[in-house]
């Protein structure tokens, strides 16, 4: 099976010169459907620091598709969850030939589960190992994933 996922991103040049330290960072996103988010590069990089950057928006992928693919799997086993929260982040850093990449994604979901529904620890990371084994962009990434429930 194969999907056709598309995201369209614009940038217009803002200013008179084109130079690698100061030309505008900010651009467009565009989804399937119509959602648009503003995004940039990281402040430390001169983005705009009320945008989204690539790095958070790589860590909300995951994030995403990790609780997704969670999600499912509990509602599979009927197992009822109730919330789902994520404080996911990420380390940047350079790999073993110096380039910059995103060396870890550290995922901390805090599951509530409806009452009845409890699971015990080892059954938590249980299920949170089989959503990180199928979750997509968990399996297209080079990036050290970790998973801290809280």
């Amino acid at each position: 099976m194969t999907d056709a996922h598309r995201a369209v991103v614009r940038w217009q040049r803002a200013t008179a010169d084109f130079d690698a330290k100061t030309f505008e960072r900010t651009h467009t996103i565009v989804y399937d459907g119509g959602e648009q988010v503003r995004a940039s590069t990281a402040p430390e990089y001169g983005g705009d620091a009320s945008a989204v950057d690539p790095e958070q928006g790589l860590v909300g992928a995951l994030a995403s598709c990790h609780m997704l693919t969670f999600l499912t799997i509990a509602a599979l086993k009927r197992i009822v969850v109730d919330a789902y929260e994520d404080e996911a982040s990420a380390e940047t850093g350079r790999n073993a030939d110096g380039r910059m990449m995103v060396t870890r994604v550290t995922l901390r979901p805090r599951v509530r589960f409806a009452p009845g529904h409890e699971q015990d620890a080892s059954a938590l990371d249980a299920l949170h190992a089989r959503a990180h084994g199928n979750c997509f962009i968990a399996n297209s990434l080079r990036s050290v994933v970790s998973i801290e429930p809280r």
